[in-house]
């Protein structure tokens, strides 16, 4: 796996189906989530080829539960040191306690959804710090927490205010454009979460599935979510 560079605090990192994202303050490292189960060793890898030290990973933020994004979280975190953070009504899943909501799947949906579920099962994992809507997050200059219901009860978004960067999870995507996502358990409160996210207008879109958009990114958001 090959880090991508985003900006020159702002790495992607690919796992085929679903992606994590790297950013990096000045003496520590954040990881918005965590890719499959079983690739912490390749994830370590890809930071090192961006020049950084897994070492001085500090937090990874699990924008929800579903296995592609949680899956290498403990092993990670056991491995370098980091705290493990998530919403609080997603964390009981994460930890194994709660079973995985079911997605509501349009027909067109199931196919992918089948894909999707071939990315191996995630671990129960630990959570650190259960978070709430507005709950800054020590990185970033001011990273916030958005509460983002509806693809599952406890995703979130992570907003960056001073960087114009915003991490959508799963709520949005960027595959084929900027999208509303897939898989959702609540379709209709989803949406309302990605009308939210396009009020905060970020210059850079970081989603769980698909390229980085970094060009009128804004308009192009607004447009998606109606």
């Amino acid at each position: 796996m090959e880090p991508t560079r985003i900006t020159s605090r702002l790495h992607l990192l690919d796992f085929s189906i679903g992606q994590a994202y790297l950013w990096q303050d000045e003496e520590e490292l954040t990881l918005i989530d965590a890719g499959w189960a079983g690739t912490a060793a390749g994830t370590a890898a890809a930071i090192r080829a961006a020049g950084l030290d897994p070492d001085r990973l500090r937090r990874i933020v699990l924008t929800h539960c579903h296995r592609d994004h949680v899956g290498s979280a403990q092993e990670l975190a056991d491995r370098h040191g980091a705290e493990i953070l998530a919403h609080r009504l997603d964390a009981p899943v994460v930890r194994g306690e709660a079973p995985v909501p079911e997605p509501d799947l349009l027909d067109w949906e199931i196919s992918l959804f089948e894909h999707g579920m071939t990315v191996p099962e995630a671990p129960p994992t630990r959570v650190d710090r259960e978070v709430e809507d507005g709950e800054e997050l020590g990185f970033g200059d001011g990273a916030v927490v958005v509460h983002t219901p509806g693809h599952t009860p406890g995703s979130m978004a992570v907003h960056l205010p001073r960087h114009g960067v915003l991490f959508t999870g799963d709520t949005v995507a960027s595959v084929q454009g900027v999208t509303f996502g897939v898989f959702h358990v609540d379709r209709a409160l989803a949406l309302d979460s990605m009308r939210r996210l396009a009020k905060l207008a970020p210059s850079v879109l970081c989603c769980g599935h698909g390229a980085p958009v970094t060009e009128d990114t804004a308009a192009r958001l607004a447009a998606a979510a109606g």
